[in-house]
């Protein structure tokens, strides 16, 4: 079957793709990312260019299945998650706001790995999405490019050279991103890596061959895989080639499309590069390519020739930064022994920042040698590193967080010296999501309920749903969207029955956590849940129990052991409660396996409960709580990251808001977490927790969970424990609540009339405005077919 229906998508692929052809607009933005997790493109790109109902038509005459093609799709898993799929959705609001753009990243031949679950534990497969090709990318060899490594420096009377170095060529590969329904279509240009042809011929006896050829494997290596993200930094060799590999590629694309005269043209009408911040804007996210500060001095300096005053004034103005994260263990530190082997060039460039950035430090506070030591680029201690976070922080004009909480945090804590210096460049910029992708594609039911009430101008102006006010006691609306909520959790369910051989209630509460698996996440917090309420069912059978399916998902880092265990804690939870008789319906739990994008757009419109229950003030931002907002679920969760900006659009009433504050965690952070202290008090906590390091849930291995046990009760960071009387507190909340659906519906409005703030549109729009000085546009432009004006 597969065979047969794989030639009808690429059929349909290429036919979208000649639509798409010619209303490229020349790029001005560029967003240069590690990941872009892109997940589908056809579904997508069907309706951003409203071709859906003529392909439709057009396959069901060829007596084809539309489904059966769009499942035929590989994801482009090119990212771990939140940070990739922001990404993704960023290049949707550029194009579809008008804005001249290209994404640069790396076209990894093996994306984020396929998750497989073997007796419970996570099991790793390579991802080998282009195992049948891609047909929505196309090759740009004429743009091919080299890229240096290793190698000396010489300072010659005539200027420095980067001599004695390793090529690698950077082969870039196009892939169209049509904005919503405006005629314009942006580029992602992905790098690929390639060795050089130029063997030594005189080295060619057998063995030198022999090496000559894995020598080429190796310089390929660079764009092999994506690095897996466990929010813990580690100095990969691999990963800094990766990181730096992109920006030199990109840099000189950069650079060469600025001296161009027009589209497409390699005539060379610029050769002052002074202009380049008023013609060209690089965002940096996060400090994957930092790399891109030293590298844009170097073009300028040791190409262009330009003085260091000069060329300081270019870079930090083209450049700007966007942080995700405040964790300071994820804060890239690279080795500066590992940096003087592969890149002495760039070091050298760095030391000399550092110089020149102390200098006037060391003027704005003199004799404050603590101060310099903070925030110097370059750390002392048993391995000299250079804090990349510091580089984007000097080489930038802008820098922000994105959530008012999160950059709020950076202000106050993490970057707090730099801010003191130079408080204007600090900015918040809130996350955002496309509703094309997450609502228009993904939920059509909904979308439509909501376009029969308010039209569809929401779709490109999201404010419009707060128009959804106006209805929230209207019987009809209530009944619809209730309506289109049943009809995804059925169709959710067969889903799960057809492809996990799980068969669950759909008139049961979908409980649902789907994320990275990480610690400050807090997947154990929901599990202490799942087994006080499995508790609390079988000490009174015959109660009223409100029906749950509660069901997680998420990948583990492959060398993250804890995150790997919380897996097999889940599904070890999952296989007592499941075959439980006296509890039956009343409460399962489903581990879903190998969640990505085409999962989260399954799962997300059939949720009813959205957990987002990180620490207060460790998750940046997150973007799959607006997601589920969006989608018609009400959230339990922290007062963390963007939950605090849903609690003000949609209500602090209508989340189920629990645990401590920002500040209550500070505060317990200086006066000491005593976990044992909540481990004594609260005795459906000990119950569980001893249910837990007693066996209850791995018979076969008593201390199978051995490493979690110790971990919260003596030295977890993230104090599960102080959260878990509000969290069961909240859940009551949330049970007594859903038994009375007219009240649960008309909180549901409340949150999709709250949504329009989380458009990535709002989001781009801000960027366009106060960081990239350009000014975005909902106007449609003529096709290329149309009369020109």
């Amino acid at each position: 079957m597969l065979l047969y229906l794989y030639p009808g998508t690429r059929c349909l692929c290429h036919f979208i793709l000649v639509t798409l052809n010619g209303t490229v607009v020349r790029s001005r933005v560029y967003y240069l990312s590690l990941e872009f997790y892109m997940g589908r493109t056809l579904q997508n790109t069907m309706v951003n260019l409203a071709l859906e109902n003529a392909c439709d038509e057009a396959t069901y005459q060829l007596g084809l299945d539309m489904e059966e093609l769009q499942d035929i799709e590989e994801d482009a898993g090119l990212g771990n998650g939140g940070l990739g799929r922001l990404a993704a959705c960023f290049l949707d609001s550029m194009a579809s706001l008008g804005l001249a753009a290209y994404g640069y990243g790396i076209r990894y031949e093996f994306g984020i790995f396929n998750q497989k679950i073997v007796n419970g534990w996570q099991v790793e497969e390579a991802d080998d999405w282009l195992r049948y090709g891609n047909p929505w990318e196309k090759a740009r060899p004429e743009y091919m490019r080299p890229v240096h490594f290793y190698g000396r420096v010489e300072h010659t009377p005539e200027g420095v050279k980067w001599v004695d170095t390793q090529v690698v060529l950077a082969l870039p590969y196009d892939t169209p991103v049509p904005g919503y329904r405006n005629n314009v279509v942006n580029t992602m240009r992905l790098w690929s890596a390639k060795a050089p042809c130029d063997f030594n011929l005189k080295d060619f006896n057998v063995g030198g061959y022999i090496q000559a050829v894995l020598d080429r494997n190796l310089a390929e290596n660079i764009s092999r895989v994506l690095y897996p993200n466990d929010n813990f930094f580690e100095g990969k060799e691999l990963r800094l080639k990766q990181e730096y590999f992109v920006v030199a590629a990109t840099l000189q694309d950069i650079v060469r499309r600025f001296k161009s005269s027009k589209f497409g043209s390699t005539e060379v009408v610029r050769v002052d590069l002074s202009t380049l911040p008023d013609k060209v804007a690089i965002q940096l996210n996060d400090t994957h390519p930092a790399m891109a500060i030293p590298e844009l001095m170097r073009i300028l300096l040791d190409t262009e020739h330009q003085k260091w005053e000069k060329a300081w004034d270019i870079c930090t103005r083209t450049c700007a930064y966007t942080n995700h994260t405040v964790l300071p263990e994820a804060l890239e530190r690279w080795p500066t022994d590992l940096l003087q082997n592969l890149l002495p060039r760039h070091l050298e460039i760095i030391y000399e920042i550092n110089r020149r950035h102390l200098e006037r430090i060391a003027k704005l506070y003199p004799g404050d040698q603590d101060r310099l030591r903070r925030m110097s680029l370059v750390e002392e201690g048993d391995q000299k590193k250079i804090n990349m976070a510091h580089l984007c922080i000097v080489g930038s004009h802008a820098v922000n967080g994105v959530a008012r909480i999160h950059s709020d945090i950076l202000k106050a804590t993490l970057f707090k010296d730099f801010y003191e210096v130079d408080p204007h460049k600090f900015q918040n910029k809130t996350n955002g999501i496309t509703p094309r992708r997450w609502l228009v594609m993904c939920n059509p039911g909904l979308a439509e309920v909501i376009a029969e009430r308010i039209g569809e101008d929401y779709i490109r102006d999201l404010d419009q749903l707060k128009k959804l006010l106006a209805f929230v006691d209207d019987d009809s609306l209530i009944h619809d969207i209730a309506k289109v909520k049943q009809e995804n959790k059925l169709k959710f369910s067969a889903y799960l029955e057809e492809h996990y051989k799980v068969k669950i209630n759909p008139n049961s509460m979908f409980d649902v956590q789907v994320k990275r698996i990480h610690e400050y996440k807090r997947q154990l917090l929901n599990c202490l849940h799942i087994i006080t309420l499995y508790n609390r069912i079988k000490k009174e059978p015959n109660k009223n129990w409100t029906p749950r399916t509660i069901m997680i998902g998420g990948k583990a880092a492959p060398g993250y052991h804890t995150a790997k265990l919380i897996i097999r804690l889940i599904t070890a939870i999952g296989e007592i409660v499941n075959h439980d008789t006296v509890v039956g319906d009343r409460l399962k739990v489903i581990f879903l396996e190998n969640y990505k994008v085409t999962l989260a757009e399954k799962i997300i419109p059939a949720s009813d409960l959205s957990e987002q229950i990180s620490t207060a003030g460790t998750e940046a931002s997150g973007t799959g709580n607006m997601k589920f907002m969006l989608n018609g679920a009400l959230t339990i969760g922290t007062m963390d990251g963007a939950n605090v900006e849903m609690a003000e659009e949609a209500g602090e009433e209508n989340l189920f808001i629990f645990g401590m504050r920002v500040d209550d965690v500070d505060a317990m952070d200086k006066s000491g977490y005593d976990a044992m202290d909540y481990y004594n008090r609260i005795p459906e906590l000990k119950q569980a927790m001893d249910q837990i390091a007693g066996g209850f849930f791995s018979p076969d291995q008593h201390d199978l969970f051995k490493d979690i046990v110790n971990m919260l009760l003596h030295h977890d960071r993230f104090k599960v424990f102080a959260d878990y009387e509000a969290y069961i507190k909240c859940q009551e909340k949330v049970s007594a609540l859903y038994k009375n659906p007219k009240e649960w519906t008309k909180m549901v409005i409340h949150n999709i009339a709250g949504c329009g703030k989380f458009s990535s549109d709002r989001t781009i729009s801000q960027y366009a405005r106060e960081i990239w000085g350009m000014e975005p546009s909902l106007e449609r432009i003529p096709a290329p077919d149309d009369p020109r004006q």
